[in-house]
């Protein structure tokens, strides 16, 4: 039987499963590796073959990290669960509004799923490769006498 609390806020006994929501978007968003450049098989490429480009790409990639350029976007799970949380929050407090009931448990459910779905979207965001890392490998890369066509 429900207690008087469960019974009044019956969005908060959710909270485990938004938990469980937001750990199984962070490991499908580091499930797979960190995309690479893509390389158009130019003359330069056929000339000195995969196995140079490879290394040629990872020492533009390691050039790249020792000018302090990051590979990843930071600050973006933070950023997005406190987006989330707001937008959540205030979009359910409003609905409560609109259609009564308790406003205020309306709000926190609201907001609980806001700042899960804010931080999964933020996890999977902060995996992404910067476009400054991408942009400064391609321009390396160029040098060389490759052609990236893009990245996977």
């Amino acid at each position: 039987m429900d207690t008087p609390a469960q019974t009044r806020h019956p969005p908060l006994r959710r909270l485990p499963a938004l938990g469980a929501l937001v750990a199984l978007g962070v490991l499908a968003g580091c499930a797979s590796g960190p995309p690479r450049p893509v390389l158009y098989p130019n003359a330069h490429l056929k000339s000195v073959g995969e196995a140079v480009a490879g290394r040629d790409i990872r020492e533009c990639e390691q050039l790249a990290r020792s000018s302090g350029v990051r590979e990843h976007r930071e600050g973006q799970v933070t950023r997005k669960a406190t987006t989330g949380a707001a937008v959540g929050g205030a979009a359910a407090g409003a609905w409560g509004l609109v259609r009564g009931g308790d406003v205020l448990s309306r709000a926190a459910a609201g907001a609980a799923a806001g700042a899960a779905a804010g931080a999964t979207r933020g996890a999977i965001q902060s995996t992404d490769t910067s476009p400054i890392f991408k942009n400064f490998v391609q321009r390396c890369l160029r040098e060389r006498g490759y052609e990236v066509i893009g990245w996977q």
